[in-house]
Protein backbone atom coordinates (compact mmCIF):
# COMPACT_ATOMS: atom_id res chain seq x y z
CA UNK A 1 0.00 0.00 0.00
CA UNK A 2 1.53 3.07 -1.01
CA UNK A 3 1.52 6.05 2.02
CA UNK A 4 -0.48 8.30 -0.42
CA UNK A 5 -3.36 5.54 0.29
CA UNK A 6 -2.56 6.09 4.05
CA UNK A 7 -5.28 8.83 4.85
CA UNK A 8 -7.98 6.02 3.70
CA UNK A 9 -6.97 4.01 6.81
CA UNK A 10 -7.65 6.98 9.21
CA UNK A 11 -4.01 7.20 9.85
CA UNK A 12 -4.09 11.34 9.24
CA UNK A 13 -5.49 11.15 13.08
CA UNK A 14 -1.65 9.93 14.51
CA UNK A 15 -1.85 11.67 17.55
CA UNK A 16 -5.04 10.32 18.73
CA UNK A 17 -3.82 6.99 20.48
CA UNK A 18 -0.38 8.03 21.69
CA UNK A 19 -1.85 11.35 23.73
CA UNK A 20 -2.79 11.94 27.48
CA UNK A 21 -6.31 10.69 27.06
CA UNK A 22 -9.49 9.95 29.44
CA UNK A 23 -11.87 7.39 29.41
CA UNK A 24 -14.64 8.28 26.71
CA UNK A 25 -18.19 7.57 26.69
CA UNK A 26 -18.58 3.93 25.13
CA UNK A 27 -22.09 1.67 25.14
CA UNK A 28 -22.30 -1.55 23.97
CA UNK A 29 -20.46 -2.93 20.94
CA UNK A 30 -18.23 0.17 21.09
CA UNK A 31 -14.49 -0.92 20.14
CA UNK A 32 -12.07 0.76 23.07
CA UNK A 33 -8.18 1.47 23.22
CA UNK A 34 -7.49 1.11 27.15
CA UNK A 35 -3.77 2.13 28.02
CA UNK A 36 -2.89 2.04 31.92
CA UNK A 37 1.11 3.14 32.92
CA UNK A 38 2.87 2.34 36.34
CA UNK A 39 3.10 5.19 38.92
CA UNK A 40 6.34 7.63 38.26
CA UNK A 41 7.00 5.32 35.16
CA UNK A 42 7.72 2.43 37.16
CA UNK A 43 7.57 -1.07 36.32
CA UNK A 44 4.51 -3.26 36.69
CA UNK A 45 6.37 -6.21 35.91
CA UNK A 46 9.60 -7.36 36.72
CA UNK A 47 9.97 -10.92 35.50
CA UNK A 48 8.64 -13.77 33.17
CA UNK A 49 6.58 -14.83 35.81
CA UNK A 50 4.84 -11.26 36.73
CA UNK A 51 3.74 -11.35 32.84
CA UNK A 52 2.40 -14.84 33.21
CA UNK A 53 0.30 -13.99 36.02
CA UNK A 54 -0.66 -10.88 34.15
CA UNK A 55 -1.94 -12.94 30.74
CA UNK A 56 -3.93 -15.34 33.89
CA UNK A 57 -5.93 -12.30 34.76
CA UNK A 58 -6.69 -11.51 31.25
CA UNK A 59 -8.74 -14.89 31.24
CA UNK A 60 -9.80 -15.18 34.91
CA UNK A 61 -10.93 -11.52 35.73
CA UNK A 62 -12.62 -11.13 32.60
CA UNK A 63 -15.92 -12.94 34.23
CA UNK A 64 -19.13 -11.94 35.74
CA UNK A 65 -18.39 -14.53 38.41
CA UNK A 66 -16.35 -13.02 40.70
CA UNK A 67 -14.83 -16.03 42.61
CA UNK A 68 -13.29 -14.28 45.96
CA UNK A 69 -10.46 -17.28 45.75
CA UNK A 70 -9.76 -17.51 42.31
CA UNK A 71 -6.62 -17.80 42.27
CA UNK A 72 -6.43 -21.11 45.06
CA UNK A 73 -8.83 -22.29 42.33
CA UNK A 74 -6.97 -22.16 39.64
CA UNK A 75 -3.96 -23.11 41.72
CA UNK A 76 -3.87 -27.15 40.40
CA UNK A 77 -5.53 -26.23 37.18
CA UNK A 78 -3.38 -26.52 33.75
CA UNK A 79 -3.15 -23.35 32.37
CA UNK A 80 -5.72 -20.90 31.44
CA UNK A 81 -8.20 -23.69 32.33
CA UNK A 82 -11.63 -22.99 33.63
CA UNK A 83 -12.17 -24.77 37.24
CA UNK A 84 -14.77 -27.33 36.39
CA UNK A 85 -16.74 -25.78 39.99
CA UNK A 86 -17.53 -22.68 38.27
CA UNK A 87 -20.39 -21.53 36.28
CA UNK A 88 -20.53 -20.93 32.78
CA UNK A 89 -18.00 -18.45 31.60
CA UNK A 90 -19.58 -14.79 30.89
CA UNK A 91 -16.89 -12.45 29.91
CA UNK A 92 -17.23 -9.30 30.76
CA UNK A 93 -15.86 -7.62 27.67
CA UNK A 94 -14.59 -9.23 24.40
CA UNK A 95 -10.92 -8.88 24.34
CA UNK A 96 -9.89 -8.14 20.98
CA UNK A 97 -5.91 -7.87 21.12
CA UNK A 98 -3.51 -6.99 23.50
CA UNK A 99 0.84 -6.22 24.12
CA UNK A 100 1.93 -5.79 27.99
CA UNK A 101 5.20 -3.72 28.33
CA UNK A 102 7.57 -3.23 31.29
CA UNK A 103 5.76 -0.11 33.03
CA UNK A 104 2.13 -0.24 31.13
CA UNK A 105 0.44 -2.58 28.71
CA UNK A 106 -2.24 -1.86 25.86
CA UNK A 107 -5.70 -3.63 25.83
CA UNK A 108 -8.31 -3.28 22.27
CA UNK A 109 -11.80 -4.21 24.11
CA UNK A 110 -15.34 -4.63 22.81
CA UNK A 111 -18.01 -3.52 25.32
CA UNK A 112 -20.56 -6.11 25.50
CA UNK A 113 -22.15 -5.81 28.93
CA UNK A 114 -23.00 -2.17 30.68
CA UNK A 115 -20.24 -1.24 31.98
CA UNK A 116 -18.32 -4.13 31.60
CA UNK A 117 -15.14 -2.85 30.63
CA UNK A 118 -14.77 -0.66 33.75
CA UNK A 119 -15.54 -3.69 35.98
CA UNK A 120 -12.97 -5.41 33.90
CA UNK A 121 -10.24 -2.85 34.51
CA UNK A 122 -10.54 -2.44 37.94
CA UNK A 123 -10.65 -6.09 38.90
CA UNK A 124 -7.66 -6.61 36.67
CA UNK A 125 -5.43 -3.01 37.90
CA UNK A 126 -6.53 -3.88 41.44
CA UNK A 127 -5.42 -7.67 41.28
CA UNK A 128 -2.52 -6.41 39.70
CA UNK A 129 -1.73 -3.95 42.59
CA UNK A 130 -2.88 -6.45 45.38
CA UNK A 131 -0.37 -9.17 43.76
CA UNK A 132 2.92 -6.74 43.23
CA UNK A 133 2.79 -5.53 46.65
CA UNK A 134 2.69 -8.89 47.78
CA UNK A 135 5.99 -9.98 45.95
CA UNK A 136 7.54 -7.09 46.22
CA UNK A 137 6.39 -5.70 49.83
CA UNK A 138 5.12 -2.30 48.33
CA UNK A 139 1.90 -0.37 49.02
CA UNK A 140 -0.88 1.23 47.25
CA UNK A 141 -2.04 0.86 43.64
CA UNK A 142 1.50 0.12 40.81
CA UNK A 143 -0.90 2.78 38.28
CA UNK A 144 -0.69 6.64 37.52
CA UNK A 145 -3.80 7.52 38.18
CA UNK A 146 -6.84 5.72 36.24
CA UNK A 147 -6.75 3.98 32.71
CA UNK A 148 -6.85 6.04 29.22
CA UNK A 149 -9.62 5.16 27.14
CA UNK A 150 -10.05 5.72 23.19
CA UNK A 151 -13.22 4.59 21.32
CA UNK A 152 -12.53 3.44 17.99
CA UNK A 153 -14.45 5.37 15.70
CA UNK A 154 -13.93 4.05 11.76
CA UNK A 155 -12.18 0.61 10.49
CA UNK A 156 -9.74 2.95 9.66
CA UNK A 157 -9.18 3.69 13.28
CA UNK A 158 -9.09 0.06 13.98
CA UNK A 159 -6.84 -0.58 11.63
CA UNK A 160 -4.23 2.23 12.53
CA UNK A 161 -5.19 1.03 16.56
CA UNK A 162 -4.04 -2.95 15.60
CA UNK A 163 -0.49 -2.17 14.50
CA UNK A 164 -0.37 0.30 16.99
CA UNK A 165 -0.65 -2.20 20.52
CA UNK A 166 0.66 -5.24 18.80
CA UNK A 167 3.55 -4.21 16.40
CA UNK A 168 4.51 -0.84 17.03
CA UNK A 169 4.79 -1.54 21.06
CA UNK A 170 6.82 -4.70 20.19
CA UNK A 171 8.80 -2.93 17.90
CA UNK A 172 9.81 -0.42 20.80
CA UNK A 173 11.28 -3.01 22.61
CA UNK A 174 13.76 -4.25 19.80
CA UNK A 175 17.58 -3.97 21.23
CA UNK A 176 18.49 -2.41 18.38
CA UNK A 177 15.55 0.58 18.44
CA UNK A 178 12.49 1.07 16.79
CA UNK A 179 13.82 2.84 13.30
CA UNK A 180 16.41 -0.26 13.27
CA UNK A 181 13.13 -2.43 13.45
CA UNK A 182 11.10 -0.59 10.86
CA UNK A 183 14.32 -0.49 8.71
CA UNK A 184 15.28 -4.55 9.05
CA UNK A 185 11.15 -5.16 9.10
CA UNK A 186 11.39 -8.52 7.61
CA UNK A 187 14.05 -10.02 10.70
CA UNK A 188 11.88 -7.72 13.02
CA UNK A 189 8.74 -9.01 12.07
CA UNK A 190 9.83 -12.52 12.87
CA UNK A 191 11.45 -11.79 16.52
CA UNK A 192 8.30 -9.91 16.94
CA UNK A 193 6.21 -13.21 16.38
CA UNK A 194 8.54 -14.58 19.01
CA UNK A 195 7.33 -12.26 21.73
CA UNK A 196 4.95 -14.16 24.39
CA UNK A 197 2.81 -11.42 26.22
CA UNK A 198 0.72 -10.12 23.12
CA UNK A 199 -1.69 -11.48 20.95
CA UNK A 200 0.30 -10.82 18.08
CA UNK A 201 1.61 -14.34 17.30
CA UNK A 202 -1.94 -15.72 18.11
CA UNK A 203 -3.66 -13.09 15.06
CA UNK A 204 -1.44 -13.64 12.75
CA UNK A 205 -0.55 -17.39 13.22
CA UNK A 206 -4.24 -18.53 13.75
CA UNK A 207 -3.11 -19.83 16.94
CA UNK A 208 -6.34 -20.08 18.58
CA UNK A 209 -6.30 -18.16 22.07
CA UNK A 210 -9.11 -18.37 25.29
CA UNK A 211 -8.02 -14.84 26.08
CA UNK A 212 -9.27 -13.08 23.07
CA UNK A 213 -12.27 -13.03 20.38
CA UNK A 214 -10.49 -11.96 17.90
CA UNK A 215 -12.94 -12.00 15.07
CA UNK A 216 -13.45 -8.56 14.39
CA UNK A 217 -10.11 -8.15 14.04
CA UNK A 218 -9.94 -11.03 11.69
CA UNK A 219 -12.89 -9.70 9.32
CA UNK A 220 -10.85 -6.48 9.46
CA UNK A 221 -8.12 -8.58 8.12
CA UNK A 222 -8.86 -12.01 6.15
CA UNK A 223 -5.13 -11.96 4.49
CA UNK A 224 -2.31 -11.40 7.29
CA UNK A 225 -0.32 -9.97 4.48
CA UNK A 226 -2.76 -6.65 4.53
CA UNK A 227 -1.92 -6.53 8.11
CA UNK A 228 1.54 -7.02 7.47
CA UNK A 229 1.55 -4.30 5.09
CA UNK A 230 -0.52 -1.53 6.85
CA UNK A 231 2.03 -2.41 10.14
CA UNK A 232 5.00 -1.32 7.70
CA UNK A 233 2.70 1.55 5.92
CA UNK A 234 1.98 2.86 9.78
CA UNK A 235 5.34 2.73 11.22
CA UNK A 236 6.55 4.80 8.69
CA UNK A 237 4.19 7.55 9.18
CA UNK A 238 4.57 7.29 12.92
CA UNK A 239 8.45 7.55 12.94
CA UNK A 240 8.18 10.32 10.68
CA UNK A 241 5.38 12.27 12.61
CA UNK A 242 8.06 11.85 15.75
CA UNK A 243 10.70 13.72 13.72
CA UNK A 244 8.56 16.58 12.60
CA UNK A 245 7.66 16.77 16.44
CA UNK A 246 11.12 16.56 17.65
CA UNK A 247 12.25 18.92 15.06
CA UNK A 248 9.43 21.36 16.43
CA UNK A 249 10.64 21.19 20.08
CA UNK A 250 13.25 22.24 18.94
CA UNK A 251 12.65 25.34 16.82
Amino acid sequence: MAKSDLAMLGFVGLGRYNTCMRVEPHGIDSVLHAIKRGARGFDIVRDDNDRRDFERMLYYLNDTYDGQHWRRDVSLAKPLERPAHWPERQPLTKILGWTLLSNHFHLILQQTTDGGIAKFMQRLCGSMSLCFNAKYSGKGSIFQGGYKGRVVESDGDLRYLTSYVLVKNIFDMHPQGLEYAVDNFDSAWKWALEYPFSSLKHIVLNDHSVITEDGLLRELYQNMEDFRDDALDMLHVYIEKRGRLRSDDLE
